[in-house]
């Protein structure tokens, strides 16, 4: 199984943009511009902070500014200062930007190539997690599951769901493996676009429902869970970017 895993990149550096011909930054702006165009972000909405922003997209603070700064001269997003300032979705952001500079049908393509690949180490992951896990990292888990319950927005939320999956992967204890899911998990959080907080607490419920399956040693309902968790992806997240296609 490691043999098998093992072929491919082994890394992914912090901040490649998700093809060659998109800077960073440019991904950035496309993942904002998405969001705001299939509603997800709706006009007046408050974004996390510099920091928050940048953890949540999984780029540097530098990017994460930098693509605030120039949607904010596209019209696309508008920064107050005070108590109550901060960077905010337009009231009327220009439609012809977002047409612009959203994902399209090559983003689309590989996306979906992504999920494939992911769904792959998953599952494989998963199934020796629930054979090798330990305790403490049963504990950990469940500890993620609660920080995601409890997320009050898309960045926050992000976060945990990263650190849960990799946690998931480190528990299979398969070594070079877990760093082939963690490129694979790397790049396709290149692609995340920011989702409202309800319809990500609904999909923490594959999380918890995880780690019960992982407690009793389920290897065939753990790995059923994850796997209609990864392959969910396909229909739900990225099924307006399928569409384009």
């Amino acid at each position: 199984m490691d043999d098998v895993l093992a072929q491919g990149p082994l890394t992914a550096a912090r901040d490649l943009p998700p093809h060659g011909r998109r800077s960073a930054i440019d991904a950035v702006r496309a993942r904002i511009a998405t969001s705001i165009s299939l509603g997800l972000l709706q006009p007046g909405e408050r974004l996390p902070d510099q920091a928050d922003l940048a953890l949540g997209l999984s780029v540097s603070p530098m990017t994460a500014r930098r693509a605030m700064a120039s949607l904010a001269e596209e019209g696309i997003v508008v920064r107050r200062r005070g108590r109550d300032g901060g960077t905010f979705v337009a009231a009327e952001p220009p439609a012809a930007a977002l047409e612009r500079l959203s994902l399209g049908s090559t983003d689309a393509a590989l996306v979906h190539e992504l999920v494939d690949r992911r769904l792959l180490a998953e599952c494989a992951v998963t199934h020796f997690a629930a054979v090798r896990a330990t305790s403490d990292e049963l504990g950990a888990l469940e500890a993620l599951t609660r920080r995601m319950a409890s997320a009050t927005d898309w960045s926050e939320y992000h976060q945990a769901d990263d650190e849960f999956h990799r946690s998931v992967a480190a528990a299979s204890h398969l070594g070079a493996a877990v760093d082939v899911h963690a490129a694979i998990l790397a790049e396709l959080y290149g692609h995340f676009v920011p989702y409202p907080i309800e319809a990500l607490h609904r999909a923490n419920e594959d999380h918890i429902a995880l780690v019960h399956a992982l407690r009793k040693r389920d290897v065939t309902g753990a790995v059923a869970i994850a796997h209609a968790h990864v392959d969910s992806l396909h229909s739900t997240m990225f099924m307006e970017l399928a569409r384009r296609a």
